[in-house]
């Protein structure tokens, strides 16, 4: 645990603020938004961030799973953000449960037992995919009874225990982000970029996805922490966010590609074929016990062939979110800052 931060200049009555996974791509974004504001910010991390440090953040290193630090991490806190996670496709289903169930249910303890009176949970859409087209559903849809990834799986447990801990003392709210997505990512976007000469579209129906810029996804914690009390009618809910406007998902990843200078995405193969391979794959990296990741599972294919978009009015009616930064203009600043860290004159060399 560091607390060499200098000394924070905060607003009257801002609330101090936990950020688990503060140094992560949303868990900064929240952070730094938190600051700007002039809110007293705490971050828990397993890594150090001396960039943290240096915007007056306290800094806090710790595991999920480790319960006595997440506890002194929370004491004296009046909003924690939970935002830490294992996200990912592929892998051992214990390498998930542990952070993301676990490791909620440490947090949850952890605020009670430091009399924490707000939680905020970063959970996703995922939570209820079912692998078939999702258009404008709301947060009425249910769970799916299966789920073919171990992350939607343990999210969904970390999000109903999350919900059920609300009460008279600790007021929760879980907010579900679609594809997250902006400068910064280090993980949707380098993921499309390293992929970009073998992408191929699955199927010829180029269905409609939501997706988050980075700013709208950390705005809306903000305004949903703000809004969050014990009986009011944010607590206890959980809530789609996205930038409200659906793009063809095939159009999206080609604009991710195009800021970074790349061309779209123009081969396609069958949606059956696309389902064999990866169940062939995936059959293969079991069997061989193998710990990467297979370039192509069914609930990506599922992912990458099927419409997902929600209706996030009972975010906007609820806490006010009303999203900032469109995606076009979103894309305009990804390319600003792909340029920054990767000039184009490298990019002709390599």
């Amino acid at each position: 645990m560091t607390h060499d931060a200098p000394v924070q200049r905060d607003r009257p009555g801002g609330r101090r603020a936990l950020v688990t996974g503060g140094g992560g791509f949303l868990g900064r974004r929240i952070v730094e938004m938190l600051r700007e504001r002039g809110d007293p910010v705490r971050s828990y991390s397993r890594g150090a961030y001396p960039e943290l440090a240096s915007m007056g953040v306290e800094c806090h290193r710790g595991d999920l799973t480790d319960a006595p630090a997440l506890r002194r991490a929370c004491d004296g806190c009046e909003v924690v953000f939970h935002v830490a996670a294992r996200p990912g496709i592929w892998g051992r289903y214990e390498d998930y449960h542990r952070p993301n169930v676990i490791g909620t249910q440490n947090v949850i303890d952890a605020c009670r037992a430091a009399g924490v009176p707000r939680l905020v949970f970063t959970s996703s859409p995922s939570v209820v995919f079912d692998g078939t087209d999702m258009e404008g559903v709301d947060e009425s849809v249910p769970y799916p009874r299966h789920y073919e990834a171990h992350y939607p799986r343990t999210k969904a447990l970390a999000e109903q225990a999350v919900l059920a801990a609300n009460d008279n003392h600790l007021a929760t709210v879980a907010l579900r982000p679609h594809l997250i997505w902006g400068p910064r990512d280090n993980h949707l976007v380098p993921r499309i970029i390293a992929r970009a000469a073998a992408l191929r579209r699955i199927g010829r129906e180029n269905k409609l996805v939501d997706s988050t810029y980075i700013d709208n996804a950390a705005l809306a914690h903000l305004l949903a922490a703000d809004r969050l009390e014990v009986g009011t009618p944010v607590a206890g809910r959980a809530y789609f966010i996205s930038n409200g406007e659906p793009w063809p998902i095939w159009d999206l990843v080609s604009g991710i590609l195009a800021a970074a200078r790349l061309p779209p995405v123009r081969r396609c193969v069958p949606g059956w074929f696309a389902v064999a391979a990866a169940a062939t794959l995936e059959a293969i990296y079991a069997s061989l016990r193998l710990s990467s990741e297979p370039r192509l599972t069914r609930f990506l294919v599922r992912e990458l062939s099927t419409a997902h978009w929600f209706d996030i009015s009972a975010a906007r009616s609820d806490f006010g979110y009303e999203p900032t930064v469109t995606i076009r203009e979103g894309l305009s600043r990804l390319k600003e800052w792909l340029d920054s860290i990767h000039p184009i004159s490298e990019r002709k060399k390599s």
